[in-house]
């Protein structure tokens, strides 16, 4: 009887050629750069392991070792992204079995984090304190995404072609790449993301009147100044400065978005709508991130449930 024999490659070599078989130009940059970032980690604390010596026991001890440095959800990010590699490897019979299989997930205790988002309140506050000029500007920026959750590069990547002024919907159809320097359009975060916002008549008056005013390419970005580079922390600067002023938490143009979410989850707005109005891929990511919202607001409709029974007779 013949024993069949299973790769002696290393098993950082063969995720990472994993990664170019399966995952160069099929997934977007950032995405391709956390694959490549486990390949380093692993590298790191696996760099004699063979995929043949690949068992429960030993991936175990891999998940644990990067577990003592990261929180729970990162060891949870590292454990799937080589989980994905690890079952094609015992697909295409490189691998015996399954290490994988009912692995134990440990991290880090989870550093107190900052509020994520306003409640009606102090977005109010925020909104009253922007400078709201007749030229467009990173006030501007704050407001929009406050009124339509949409993620930072969907705001930046926007258009006058993007605002349907009749119809009053913003089309969401492309991001803008402003990690590189000269930054550029790319495709959204996934095909769900390929949406039709709608907002409200006041701020499409708005914007129309700016949009009219500025005179520029009806196919150039709005907020994005020609030659000249966007980053992150320094529109997050802007949002933090008025959020001192008002004396309310701190939170980034990121928080701006659950704020939007979450004030629309308390009015009752449905979860399947305002995971289509996030561009979200599905409810279940939508559920899971405003899971302390949607647990709220069970508790008040187990009090109408109550109230209601109690009519009956």
């Amino acid at each position: 009887m013949s024993h069949k024999r299973y790769s002696t490659k290393l098993f950082h070599k063969y995720y990472k050629e994993w990664i170019t078989l399966y995952k160069e130009n099929a997934v977007r940059k950032v995405t391709l750069d956390k694959y490549y970032l486990t390949h380093k980690k692993l590298i790191e604390l696996a760099p004699n392991l063979h995929l043949n010596e690949l068992n429960r026991r030993n991936y175990q001890k891999l998940i644990n070792e990067y577990a003592a440095k990261h929180e729970k959800q990162t060891t949870m990010d590292f454990h799937h992204h080589l989980k994905a590699a690890i079952l094609d490897a015992v697909d295409d019979g490189l691998l015996e079995n399954d290490p994988t299989r009912r692995i134990i997930i440990k991290g880090r205790t989870p550093k107190v984090k900052k509020k994520k988002f306003l409640n009606m309140y102090e977005l109010q506050c925020l909104l009253r304190n922007l400078d709201l000029g007749s030229e467009i500007n990173w006030d501007w920026f704050i407001l929009l995404v406050a009124k339509t959750g949409l993620r930072f590069a969907e705001a930046l990547a926007l258009t006058p072609n993007d605002f349907d002024f009749e119809k009053q919907v913003i089309v969401i159809n492309k991001s803008w790449d402003y990690k590189t320097p000269h930054g550029s359009f790319q495709k959204t975060k996934n095909l769900s993301s390929n949406r039709k916002v709608m907002v409200d008549w006041k701020l499409m008056d708005q914007f129309r009147v700016l949009i009219n005013k500025e005179k520029q390419n009806s196919q150039a970005p709005i907020f994005i100044i020609e030659g000249k580079r966007v980053f992150n922390s320094s529109i997050n600067k802007v949002l933090e400065k008025h959020c001192i002023d008002c004396n309310i938490p701190i939170i980034s143009i990121h928080g701006l978005r659950h704020t939007h979410a979450s004030l629309l989850l308390y009015e009752g707005v449905s979860i399947a709508s305002v995971a289509k109005r996030l561009g979200h891929a599905n409810t279940t990511t939508t559920q899971e991130t405003y899971l302390h919202i949607i647990k709220e607001l069970e508790n008040k409709d187990n009090d109408k449930v109550l109230h209601t029974l109690s009519q009956l007779s």
